[in-house]
């Protein structure tokens, strides 16, 4: 059986309300009111009708009379959707007094249980067996994960009248605003292409065919489109089946009320992208596979058609609006000509990566909301085979359907009330998905975990900071490594060849007041080698001993193969928040250089081993005590990029310090717990760019931003072309040899992410987000078509 086209035109699902609309649980002030239901009545008839159908029994869109919603059924849920809209569906917002908006609800209200009373004769087993069998209606259709992904998901099509059911079975043609999405298209090399509409606009095409493949159209490439008047569902089941047949289709379509992820998880998930991809990811530069670019972490960019004979003439291509506001510090993924990327609170959307236009889009609602926690980042997904994957900021890991935006699976990291949260890209292995926790300020204890790609499953884990009989737990003072912070927070670094897995931890806690736990506090502020079968540990470096500066070691690092004093060498580089740069092997983590690449007063140098000698009378105090660099770092988590023609590792910097304050905080679970505060020094603020030499620790040449540079990262090019950008909101493309200025552009709000460059159809792109709590945009440049 095919359905032509399910449009889920929720108007009562959603989001918590934001704290001005007032909280979720809010109720309503007009609840069984006669004159509100009436004028509700009014409101709904001029407003909702068209989609949900006449008393809301469905239509277009699904029945709301059942008192049953699919994403949030509070009153204070129900305000928001109906203010807000529904991303992920093509339910808009409306601009609606509040007193209207109550209306609205208590006229819905009013009829609740109209449909969920209502009489369906059948067998619903006797259906199941029909929809999967006989009626066929599989071949387009998916129930729980079981189907295909071609036409719209039915997991939940219960909430629409059995009436609305019926109708569309027996005449699929005939439904009102049905839309005609099947489309056939001619290219002009003669080829055909049969499939449904993802998306449309007047220059570009988005389908996908009976095969579930995706095709990005340019339609001046095409010599033919035409739109089928007739859906793909059969229009004869009238005939192919007997009334009885129907009845238990029927009754077996009214048992769907939600996606049922325990059932979806088992089914398989075909296509998409395998391992060795993304192990030989330097073979196809025109994907972004990973969310460094590379398991190695260079975020660099092999594609060389933007050279700085020609930068000057970039341009923007697109621009996608970013629904829910910023900032925005995802670096997306494309694959195959789709972009994957990620926004605030649970937002992920797939991009056609020519032209920015949508072709699914995904919103999670949160199931729990730390009142002390603020959190709202996100920084991308992994995708391994067909499935993409991404972190929550409530401490969830969720699969989705690469090809429909579905999900698949949701497993729950960590308890979100007790502070940890999710905000990094996750790591996609051989058979593994890894991933890291945020948390550190709310005194946690973090973790690297492990799991299933397919089900789920956690697999393993390796806490950051380690546990009574573990090695290290003596360098935590008494029970403080309970709540020692060390959060995992940025996607780690992977060897294939020597199947190691490499992770950047963060700084103890409280940050700031170290009297409460002495010692270096192993393994905050450090890098560890992990076995990624077991979690192991390898070795491990401490760059920060006993830091009380905030300053993490969640900053990249970097694998490279190079030449260095004389041998080739297997290394790592690593530019840390302390303000020194560092090369270490890391086959064994034995240390080789280190030298400051910024301004900073709290170490003399680093020793034979790679520890600090510190400067005395450099530590919080209560009266306040000046150190640089300042809290946020000479650098941070944003990118760095390793450049192998130059041989130089770009890192952005910033030259300023802060008088840092120590006090005595009272931990509490779920609470910030941070054991002090600081302000900026009467000092002037700068940063930039710096192109490190690794053999040596030089700076090369490095180039200022008026506004320190820390909330974006660099990434070099094969072309010449080193592209960065500043908190201010300007995106700038320099000579890589020499940092001279090249190419500007303002984007008109912050930017928090990292730029990185893909091609499609032989033109290479530079994607860039920027966006503030009001709006966001994710940009991508290229050069001028060809006229």
């Amino acid at each position: 059986m095919h359905f032509a086209r399910v449009t889920v035109f929720l108007c009562l699902c959603g989001l918590p309300l934001l704290a001005q609309r007032g909280p979720a649980s809010e109720k309503n002030p007009l609840a069984g009111d006669p004159e509100a239901i009436a004028a509700g009545k009014k409101l709904y008839e001029e407003t909702c009708q068209i989609c949900h159908g006449g008393d809301a029994r469905g239509g277009r869109g699904p029945a709301l009379a059942a008192g049953d919603f699919l994403h949030g059924g509070e009153d204070g849920q129900i305000f928001q959707n109906i203010r807000e809209g529904i991303a992920g569906t093509q339910m808009p917002g409306f601009d609606l007094l509040p007193n209207e908006v109550w209306q609205l609800i208590t006229y819905i209200r009013s009829l609740s249980g109209t449909i969920a009373q209502e009489k369906v004769s059948g067998d619903p087993s006797a259906g199941e067996k029909i929809f999967f069998g006989k009626g066929g209606c599989a071949a387009c259709h998916q129930v729980n994960g079981r189907g295909s992904r071609l036409s719209p998901d039915l997991s939940s099509i219960g909430r629409w009248t059995a009436q609305s059911l019926r109708e569309t079975i027996l005449n699929p043609n005939q439904r009102e605003g049905r839309e005609r999405n099947v489309v056939v298209v001619k290219t002009r090399d003669g080829r055909e292409i049969r499939g449904l509409r993802r998306n449309e606009d007047t220059f570009s095409l988005q389908l996908m065919d009976i095969a579930e493949q995706f095709h990005l159209l340019d339609k001046k490439m095409l010599a033919e489109v035409r739109y089928e008047e007739k859906s793909l569902m059969p229009d004869d089941y009238g005939r192919r089946l007997s009334a009885t047949e129907i009845d238990n289709v029927v009754a077996y379509l009214k048992t769907l009320r939600v996606r049922d992820l325990a059932r979806v998880a088992v089914e398989p998930v075909t296509g998409g992208l395998d391992y060795e991809r993304i192990r030989n990811s330097s073979r196809e530069p025109h994907n972004w596979l990973t969310y460094w670019g590379d398991y190695q972490g260079r975020h660099y960019s092999a594609l060389n058609q933007i050279i700085p004979e020609n930068v000057g003439r970039l341009q923007t291509r697109w621009a996608f609006q970013v629904p829910g506001g910023g900032p925005l510090e995802a670096t997306p993924l494309v694959v195959d000509g789709v972009m994957y990327t990620t926004g605030v609170l649970g937002r992920v959307f797939a991009l056609d990566a020519r032209t920015g236009r949508t072709i699914w889009q995904y919103q999670r609602r949160r199931k729990l909301i730390n009142p002390y926690d603020s959190t709202k980042v996100n920084r991308g997904v992994a995708m391994l085979g067909g499935r993409i994957f991404f972190t929550t900021s409530d401490a969830y890991l969720v699969a989705l359907d690469a090809k429909s935006g579905l999900p698949l699976w949701e497993t729950q990291m960590a308890d979100h009330l007790q502070g940890l949260s999710g905000t990094m890209a996750p790591l996609a292995l051989k058979d593994k998905i890894v991933a890291g926790i945020s948390g550190a300020e709310f005194g946690v204890r973090a973790f690297i975990d492990a799991y299933d790609p397919a089900t789920g499953k956690r697999l393993w884990r390796f806490y950051s900071i380690p546990g009574p009989g573990e090695f290290g737990n003596d360098t935590w003072e008494g029970d403080s490594w309970s709540r020692g912070g060390a959060s995992t927070w940025m996607t780690g670094t992977y060897d294939p060849d020597s199947d190691t897995l490499y992770w950047g931890i963060g700084n103890p806690g409280p940050d700031l007041d170290g009297d409460v736990r002495k010692g270096d506090n192993l393994f905050s502020c450090s890098v560890v080698a992990l076995d990624p079968n077991t979690g192991r540990r390898k070795w491990h470096f401490q760059f920060t001993p006993h830091d009380v500066h905030d300053w993490d070691s969640a900053e990249t690092p970097v694998l490279v193969d190079r030449t260095f004093r004389g041998e080739t060498r297997k290394l790592m580089l690593h530019a840390d928040r302390n303000a020194f740069f560092y090369v270490l092997d890391r086959t064994n983590g034995r240390f080789l250089l280190g030298k400051p690449f910024a301004r900073q007063t709290w170490a003399k140098g680093l020793d034979d081993s790679g520890r600090p000698v510190l400067v005395p009378n450099q530590e919080p105090t209560a009266e306040g005590s000046i150190t640089y660099p300042s809290m946020w770092g000479a650098t941070n988590w944003m990118s760095p990029s390793y450049d192998p023609q130059t041989g130089h590792l770009f890192v952005t910097f910033r030259e300023f310090g802060d008088r840092y304050y120590k006090r005595h905080d009272e931990y509490k679970p779920g609470r910030v717990y941070v054991g002090g505060k600081t302000t900026p020094v009467e000092d002037q603020e700068w940063g930039g760019v710096k192109a490190i030499n690794p053999e040596t620790g030089n700076i090369d040449w490095e180039y200022k931003f008026f506004i320190g540079s820390l909330s974006a990262g660099v990434l070099a090019t094969d072309g010449g072309v080193l592209f960065a950008a500043s908190r201010d909101g300007n995106l700038v493309g320099l000579d890589k040899r020499t940092g001279k200025l090249l190419w500007r552009y303002q984007t008109g709000a912050p930017i928090d992410s990292s730029p990185m460059s893909y091609a499609v159809g032989g033109v290479q792109f530079v994607a860039l987000s920027a966006g503030s709590v009001l709006y966001s945009l994710l940009y991508s440049f290229a050069l001028p078509p060809e006229p």
